[in-house]
Formats: C-alpha cells, sequence, structure tokens
C-alpha cells in the first residue's frame, strides 16, 4: 500500500484496461483481521496535511484574497476508502483551511454519480475513483476536470461465498459491484476476461451475472443469499466477510505492480480551479 500520493497521482495502470494479466498472489487466510484491512485509514489521513482546501461558487469571498472562493461544494462517498474527506470534514480540518470560504458537502454512493453532478455544475470538488475521472475527461473532451491530488490506495476486495474457490466457480453466479461503469465494475469485468469469464451486460447475458448494485443493499443481498460475490471498497469487503459470512477471493492490491494502486483522488471542475486557484 501506497503511503500517500505526489501532488499528481500515478496514472492509473493499463491493468484495468485489458493489459495482461498480472500475477496473482492469493491471500493466505479466507479473510484478514479488520484492523488490517482498513489500513487505507492510515494512509488517507496522512494525505491531510497535503490537502489545503477544495473549490466552489462563482463568487469570490467578500473581503478574501483573489482567487478565493465563496462557496465550495464538494462531493465524496461514506467509504473507508474516503477517509480523508471523512475526516476532513468531521474534524473540522476543511473549515478551519477553508477561512471565510463557506463548505457545502453531498455524499454518494458511485463514481459516476458524482461526476454527472460535477459535469452539470452541481459539485465543485469531488473525491473518487480513477475510472470515472477518466471517462469525465474523455467526455468533455480534456476540458472539464482535473486531477490534483491523491488520496488513498488499496482497500478493495472480491467478497465471495465460502464454496466459491476460483474464477471458474464464479460461473452461472451472480457478482455485485456499486455502479455500472465504477472503479470495481471495470475492475471485475476485466478480471474475468482475463479468466476466460464474461460479463453480463444490459443487452447480453454473460458467464458471470454483474449486478451494479448500492454498497448497503449489496450487504443485505448477499446475507439473504441472493449475491455469491461482491468487488467493493472498504468498509463493504470487511462487512461482507464479518456479517455476511463471505470470504476474500481475490485482494485487488495482488494484481497490481508492488501493491500499489490509486483508489481515491481528488478532482475539480476546470473552471472552478481556474477561477478559484487560491481555495
Amino acid at each position: 500500500m501506497s503511503r500517500s500520493h505526489p501532488t499528481t497521482p500515478a496514472r492509473p495502470s493499463p491493468r484495468v484496461a485489458g493489459a495482461p494479466a498480472a500475477v496473482q498472489r492469493w491471500p493466505r487466510e479466507a479473510w484478514r483481521p479488520l484492523s488490517r484491512r482498513l489500513t487505507a485509514v492510515a494512509a488517507a489521513v496522512l494525505v491531510l496535511a497535503l490537502v489545503g482546501g477544495c473549490g466552489s461558487s462563482d463568487d469570490s469571498a467578500a473581503g478574501a484574497a483573489p482567487g478565493t472562493a465563496a462557496t465550495v461544494r464538494l462531493g465524496y462517498f461514506r467509504n473507508i476508502t474516503h477517509a480523508v474527506p471523512l475526516l476532513g470534514v468531521d474534524k473540522g480540518y476543511y473549515a478551519k483551511r477553508l477561512g471565510s470560504t463557506k463548505l457545502e458537502t453531498q455524499t454518494f454512493n458511485a463514481g459516476p454519480a458524482e461526476i454527472e453532478a460535477l459535469l452539470s455544475g452541481g459539485l465543485d470538488a469531488g473525491y473518487l475513483g480513477p475510472n470515472p475521472a477518466i471517462n469525465a475527461y474523455a467526455k468533455s473532451k480534456g476540458a472539464g476536470i482535473r486531477i490534483i491530488s491523491g488520496a488513498a490506495s488499496g482497500g478493495v476486495q472480491l467478497v465471495v461465498k465460502p464454496e466459491i474457490r476460483s474464477a471458474a466457480d464464479l460461473k452461472g453466479k451472480r457478482v455485485a459491484t456499486p455502479q455500472l461503469g465504477n472503479t470495481q465494475d471495470v475492475a471485475l469485468r476485466a478480471w474475468l476476461k482475463e479468466h476466460g469469464l464474461t460479463a453480463s451486460s444490459a443487452n447480453e447475458a454473460g458467464d458471470v451475472q454483474v449486478e451494479p448494485t448500492e454498497n448497503p443493499t449489496t450487504l443485505q443481498l448477499f446475507q439473504d443469499g441472493k449475491l455469491d460475490g461482491a468487488w467493493v471498497p472498504e468498509p463493504w469487503a470487511s462487512r461482507l466477510v464479518l456479517e455476511g459470512g463471505g470470504k476474500v477471493l481475490v485482494d485487488e492490491k495482488t494484481l497490481w505492480p508492488r501493491g500499489r494502486f490509486v483508489i481515491t483522488h481528488l478532482i475539480v471542475r476546470t473552471e472552478f480551479l481556474e477561477k478559484h486557484p487560491a481555495t
């Protein structure tokens, strides 16, 4: 796990885009203690000192330095992998650093919905994963958003029912991801393809029925036996194990060079960034 990220986060590995399969190192245990799994928190907290604030409304704060916004609207998830904004908001770190700039927040289940809010002007900045950010960059022809900081690495697992021992055992099964097109959804589909399995889509059936589902609902469906697995971020992976009786089939960090991959970074609307650099 990376302890922190530079100001410009590393480019997402081509692994998610379907590059040659990385060597997999299966976990020795079916699951690990909760404290080990949530080490993304420790990595994320280290970045708090690097994140001075983010951006927002079109008007400058009265009496403030040029380039300072009156309000900043920030989006993030209620996930352990979003420990930076969770703690930054709850402990008042952002409010202190923002000074006269008002902080408004909104939480999301996954990145695609947050990107919609950013591109429509409903948010100024947001924490999310790499795939929605790449999609937003492409959709806006490179003009809409900028990645300005890394925030966390790791903290994603594929948790399955105990009787599932390999990728082949997933054939004919139902596996959830947080949202269609989000980072975990893309990672699962790429991993299935590397193992010779096809994932379902809106128009076609596949070897594995991939069901984009909100994380709290995923836990309930898994407990009820209506899902066979889920590729999800923390704390949902741990909850599927501890509360749902599942086991870890894949820890995603085993699929990446040196076990490092960006799970959360901070993006800002380009227009806001240019208008309010001080914020």
